[in-house]
C-alpha cells in the first residue's frame, strides 16, 4: 500500500490495443502471459539483484510462489511483476515486490510464527508471509479492500490467513501477543497498542512520519524498542485513531 521515493508510481491506465478480428480468426487461441516465467525475472531482476540485498531463500521462494497477478485488477495483470506499485482502488496501492520481499525479510520469519499485519490492501503481503510463518493476523480499515482481500485468499487457499476490517492502530489485542509485526501504512509515531502486543524478542518493521518516511525495524527487548534504519520511503498514510491523533 505504497510507494517508494525512488520508484514513483507512473501508469498508463488504458487498454491494451490489438488488431481488429478477421474471417477465420474465431478459433485462434488467445496467447495468455507466462506469469511463473515473470515471477522468475521479477525475483532475479528486481529482487536479489546486487544492490537490492534480499538473500533469504526462504523469502525469494515465497516471491516465486504466490502469484501476485491473482491480487490486482484484471487490467492491469500484464504489469503485475513490474518494479514498482500498482493502484487497486480507494486510493490504495499493491506495494512494489521489492518492498514486499525486503520488509518480509527484515522480519526474519520462522515457521512457528504468528505474525500481526496492519493494512491488509490487496492481501498480497499476508500471502506472502502465509508461505513462511504458522498465521497471518491482517488487519484492514477499508471494508471493500478487506472483503476482496479475504475472497482471494480463500479461493487461493491461504487457510493460515484471518482477515479482520477494522482500524490497525488499536492491533488486534484477543490474538496478542504477535511474534512479529509489519505495517503497509505510515502513522507519524509508533502506536503504543503494537508495541503491547510484540513479544518480548519480537520484531516490528513500520514506516513512520509524514511525506517522505523512514522505514524503521524495532525489537523488543525487555522495556525498550532497539531501533534500526532500514531505507526511506512513501506509504499511504494511516488512517484511524493515527489520523484523529495527528489533528488533536
Amino acid at each position: 500500500m505504497h510507494t517508494t521515493r525512488t520508484f514513483l508510481l507512473a501508469l498508463s491506465l488504458g487498454l491494451l490495443g490489438g488488431c481488429g478480428a478477421h474471417p477465420g480468426d474465431t478459433e485462434r487461441p488467445i496467447s495468455m502471459p507466462d506469469f511463473t516465467q515473470m515471477r522468475e525475472r521479477m525475483v532475479a531482476t528486481q529482487i536479489a539483484a546486487p544492490g537490492r540485498g534480499v538473500t533469504n531463500k526462504s523469502v525469494l521462494r515465497a516471491m516465486r510462489e504466490v502469484p501476485r497477478h491473482e491480487f490486482v485488477p484484471e487490467a492491469q495483470r500484464h504489469l503485475a511483476y513490474e518494479d514498482h506499485p500498482l493502484p487497486i482502488g480507494e486510493g490504495q496501492t499493491i506495494s512494489q515486490p521489492y518492498i514486499v520481499a525486503l520488509m518480509t525479510e527484515r522480519l526474519e520469519p520462522r515457521p512457528e510464527d504468528r505474525v500481526l499485519e496492519i493494512g491488509t490492501g490487496s492481501g498480497y503481503q499476508a500471502a506472502v508471509l502465509a508461505r513462511l510463518v504458522r498465521d497471518v493476523y491482517t488487519l484492514e480499515i477499508v471494508e471493500s479492500l478487506g472483503l476482496r482481500a479475504r475472497d482471494d485468499l480463500v479461493r487461493l487457499g491461504f487457510t493460515n490467513v484471518h482477515v479482520r476490517i477494522a482500524d490497525g492502530y488499536q492491533g488486534w489485542p484477543e490474538q496478542a501477543p504477535f511474534d512479529a509485526i509489519i505495517v503497509t501504512c505510515s502513522p507519524d509515531h509508533v502506536p503504543a497498542p503494537l508495541t503491547a502486543q510484540l513479544k518480548e524478542g519480537g520484531r516490528m518493521i513500520i514506516p513512520v512520519g509524514r511525506g517522505v518516511q523512514e522505514l524503521i525495524l524495532l525489537e523488543k527487548q525487555g522495556a525498550k524498542l532497539v531501533r534500526r534504519s532500514v531505507l526511506p520511503v512513501r506509504f499511504v498514510p494511516m488512517t484511524g485513531e493515527a489520523e484523529q491523533d495527528n489533528h488533536r
